[in-house]
């Protein structure tokens, strides 16, 4: 009875060691099957990047103090928006300069143009008429001087001095002739020329500080965001010092830094689906490929074995969205499945 009872214990034992290495057989049969299946269908590898957008300094052309800063940060501003204004008193005093010097070489011209007035036109003509009285006075003179010596009644000298006066005041007839006729004709063209390029000259100078006084006042050179301002009220800041960041939206790209084993189906002018964690888990968004560069030496990433495998390196994908991504902002981390 006990040699019985013993038997029975023992094929119990024997039938849990084939339970226990029938399911050990089962379990590995199962990791063989499971890694076979992933071996076949293999899940798919994300690239992970970032979304970037264009970003614009706006800065100063003019050194002065800040007046007004007409937007705070955060605020969406139109291209050709006033943003601040920076107040120069060294422009403005050469402003002053450049006018005054522009009124008086219009003035000059203006008096070349026109000639002398008539009051001085009257009096040239005075004077001709009075230097060609004295001529025939003289005129006169020597006449009966000169029957005189001819008769021996008067020296020589006396012929010789009446003569030269005579000529003097011939000449000076002439010489107010010339200055009535000179009077009446007005400037010569040389000088009128001379004149007007003197007016040009000045209306450039004006003109120039014109720009300066124009380029005291930001203009936004696009749509966009303020995203931040690097100075308050009253700084003195110098020439192309930044005032201002903003943010173009509108001009949004995605970069991401994928190894060239993984650049399969990835060519430029390629759609490709993207997707941002921060906006939705579930939405995809459509982008297109506009470049396909080789990264810079430090950006490789190399094999740690030497057996079978070989330097890999990290290519610069450029993805510009299709559509407007609404929430979109620079930094976020965007997903390109491949």
């Amino acid at each position: 009875m006990i040699k019985e009872i013993k038997e029975i214990k023992d094929m119990k034992e024997n039938s849990k060691s084939l339970l226990g290495g029938l399911a050990v057989i089962i379990s590995a049969i199962g990791i063989v099957t499971l890694v076979g299946l992933f071996a076949i269908n293999p899940q798919k590898e994300l690239v992970t990047g970032e979304a970037d957008a264009t970003e614009y300094r706006v800065s100063n052309m003019v050194p002065g103090h800040v007046d007004s800063i007409y937007v705070n940060e955060g605020d969406f501003v139109k291209k050709g928006d006033t943003l601040a204004h920076i107040g120069s008193k060294q422009v403005a005093a050469k402003m002053k300069q450049a006018t005054a010097v522009k009124n008086a070489a219009s003035a000059q011209s203006r008096k070349a143009q026109g000639g002398a007035r008539d009051q001085q036109k009257q009096m040239a003509y005075q004077v001709w008429q009075k230097a060609k009285a004295a001529v025939e006075i003289y005129r006169k003179s020597y006449e009966r001087v000169k029957g005189l010596h001819e008769k021996g009644v008067l020296p020589a000298q006396k012929l010789d001095e009446v003569e030269a006066q005579y000529k003097v005041a011939q000449a000076d007839c002439a010489a107010a002739e010339q200055q009535y006729l000179m009077a009446e004709e007005g400037a010569r063209r040389e000088d009128i020329d001379a004149a007007e390029a003197l007016v040009k000259q000045a209306g450039g100078a004006v003109a120039e500080v014109q720009s300066y006084l124009d380029d005291s006042y930001l203009i936004a050179p696009s749509d966009g965001q303020v995203v931040e301002i690097y100075c308050k009220m009253g700084d003195l800041i110098g020439t192309g010092s930044p005032v201002m960041s903003i943010l173009d939206m509108s001009d949004c790209w995605f970069f991401f830094a994928v190894r060239e084993d993984l650049l399969k189906g990835i060519n430029p002018g390629d759609t490709v689906d993207i997707q941002i964690p921060a906006l939705s888990d579930k939405e995809h968004y459509k982008g297109v490929v506009r470049r396909v560069q080789a990264m810079a030496s430090y950006a490789t990433w190399r094999a740690t074995k030497t057996n079978g495998q070989y330097d890999v390196k990290s290519f610069d994908v450029k993805v510009v969205p299709l559509d407007e991504i609404k929430g979109l902002r620079p930094g976020m981390t965007a997903i390109l499945e491949n």
